[in-house]
């Protein structure tokens, strides 16, 4: 088993582009969004991923994903999964030792921008970047899964 271990924080300005390692847009959709799991499917450019992830406990999570034909998911956004999609642009960004993964939210999530940093361990020391702010990683109004159904801009 696979263990996700992150902390996400809102992102406070700009400083960040200075570190920019590669850049990638990316579409998703849940096939099933329940309490104790998701199910995703995500598209990025031309690879297509399907991901199933636990319950957060703390900051850890289980979490399987798998390559899968980018028709394949096209379809299963289009007929299956919940609307509205998360549309980002995803910026992979180094810090210290860490590259994290920030994103800019489009769509019903317009004007939001998060950064996450994945971890080995929960007690792992990692170098805070200025553009961090707020430490959002157990607020779960700030998880994907619940942008689906409570968009960022109705807040």
């Amino acid at each position: 088993m696979a263990l996700e271990i992150e902390r996400k924080y809102l992102v406070i300005n700009d400083k960040w582009k200075e570190n920019i390692l590669s850049k990638s847009v990316l579409k998703q959709g849940y096939i099933a969004n329940q309490p104790n799991a998701t199910v995703r499917v995500r598209i990025a450019g031309e690879v297509a991923y399907l991901n199933i992830k636990s319950a957060t406990t703390g900051i850890t999570r289980a979490e399987f994903e798998y390559q899968i034909p980018r028709s394949d998911a096209e379809q299963i956004l289009e007929q299956v999964a919940e609307h509205p999609f998360i549309d980002k642009t995803r910026y992979k960004v180094q810090w210290g030792s860490h590259v994290w993964d920030l994103d800019l939210f489009a769509g019903e999530n317009q004007g939001l921008i998060m950064a996450e940093v994945e971890l080995n361990s929960e007690d792992e020391s990692f170098e805070l970047p200025p553009w961090a702010g707020k430490e959002v990683s157990g607020d779960p109004r700030y998880y994907n899964a619940s942008l689906v159904k409570h968009p960022y801009t109705q807040w």
